[in-house]
């Protein structure tokens, strides 16, 4: 059997399972979502954000992308922002990077990666805002650790910049977290990213609503 036929004889047991559980299971799910979480992730294969949250289907909006990155001009993440927050309304934004990213190892790299050299530059900025504070790591794992740390920042900063979250965290307290991901471990770490002292920082440059 071929994995593509596994996948599909897994599909089938995993009805069955559901059904056991629920006989309404899917008749529930196909009437809606209302998730609580956004969950912008990295597109790493190790990482899936139900698993690790202990959620279910319909309880978290995910977006991955390479590095986990929130561009104010990638239309996708954009527009899932804007979703998730002005009509699904969650209460929570979650960044979750993860140890050990391909994508964030990739862009510190002097190599030619083709198009995704303009994606991997956000990366490098981010390195370049706090290169005193990385260049001073003698350890390269601890100090690529440390920069998907940063970036995890970095990506909570820019989704505070948007008008969609300072709207909503003023209407009706939106929170921003930064998280990340230790796949040695499986511990989801909780950065405690000062959501309202960065937002005051940045709301005289940024100040959309």
């Amino acid at each position: 059997m071929t994995k593509i036929e596994t996948i599909f004889e897994n599909n089938k047991k995993w009805i069955a399972e559901k059904l056991d559980m629920d006989s309404k299971y899917f008749e529930n799910l196909a009437a809606g979502q209302h998730p609580e979480f956004l969950y912008i992730g990295c597109s790493d294969s190790r990482v899936t954000a139900e698993d690790i949250m202990g959620l279910q289907p319909g309880e978290v909006f995910i977006h991955r992308n390479i590095a986990n990155l929130v561009n104010n001009v990638d239309l996708n993440v954009m527009s899932v922002i804007n979703y998730a927050i002005r009509h699904l309304e969650v209460k929570h934004v979650v960044v979750c990077g993860h140890y050990n990213c391909g994508g964030v190892k990739a862009a510190m790299q002097p190599v030619d990666m083709g198009i995704l050299n303009p994606w991997l530059r956000n990366i490098r900025d981010v390195y370049r805002i706090h290169k005193l504070e990385l260049n001073a790591i003698e350890n390269e794992t601890k100090r690529y650790n440390r920069l998907v740390e940063l970036n995890v920042q970095e990506q909570c900063i820019n989704l505070i910049k948007t008008a969609a979250v300072q709207e909503a965290h003023k209407q009706r307290g939106l929170i921003v977290h930064g998280w990340v991901f230790d796949i040695s471990t499986g511990k989801l770490i909780d950065l405690n990213i000062n959501f309202p002292k960065i937002l005051e920082s940045i709301v005289e440059i940024y100040r959309l609503y």
